[in-house]
């Protein structure tokens, strides 16, 4: 039989954390990030949800927005037999307004797993979620910090563009070296007629 105190989380386990960055295109002239707190970590125990919202005693983090839903999202932890680390999900809270979690849209009170990196949008909020895995089973750690620039134009920055030419079949990727470009068919046609 284990001993209590060999039950309990220690100190030393390190926590998982969510470390969520916000954008919104009129956040300096507004002062939407007014009750979050922003920049340190704060500890929230894994059997309850955290909740973002407009309503700072119905969320565990509100957003000085009336364009907000007053409950609009939840991120849920929970633990399977087959992964050691905590995993997450994040729910719709709202009724008015569609959630895009990647390219995935959630309706009211659907929800979906968070991956380990997540671009999330509602109206005209973005946040980039980046989940760090951690020992601990019954608590993660949440820390907020404010982005300059969409995190949207940060994350495509970094994929190739690739423009398709229909007539051909071939593609040119721009964003590569030279050396790198590929530029030829990419399927081809056996039933076709070459004349040289």
């Amino acid at each position: 039989m284990m001993n209590v105190s060999q039950q309990l989380e220690t100190e030393e386990d390190l926590l998982p954390c969510l470390h969520i960055k916000l954008y919104h295109p009129q956040q300096s002239s507004k002062g939407l990030y007014e009750l979050i707190p922003l920049g340190k970590r704060s500890k929230h125990p894994a059997e309850d949800p955290f909740r973002l919202g407009r309503d700072g005693q119905a969320c565990t983090v509100a957003l000085l927005d009336n364009r907000v839903s007053r409950k609009q999202l939840a991120l849920q932890a929970y633990h399977t037999a087959k992964s050691p680390g905590m995993l997450f999900t994040i729910q719709n809270l709202s009724q008015k307004a569609r959630l895009s979690v990647n390219s995935s849209a959630l309706d009211f009170l659907e929800k979906i797993d968070l991956p380990d990196k997540a671009l999330i949008r509602f109206g005209e909020y973005e946040m980039l979620i980046i989940r760090d895995s951690g020992e601990a089973k019954a608590s993660f750690e949440v820390e907020f910090e404010v982005l300059t620039v969409p995190p949207s134009r940060e994350t495509c920055a970094c994929v190739p563009s690739i423009t398709p030419v229909l007539d051909t079949g071939s593609f040119i990727t721009n964003s590569l070296p030279g050396e790198l470009r590929i530029i030829g068919p990419l399927e081809t046609d056996e039933t076709a007629i070459c004349y040289s």
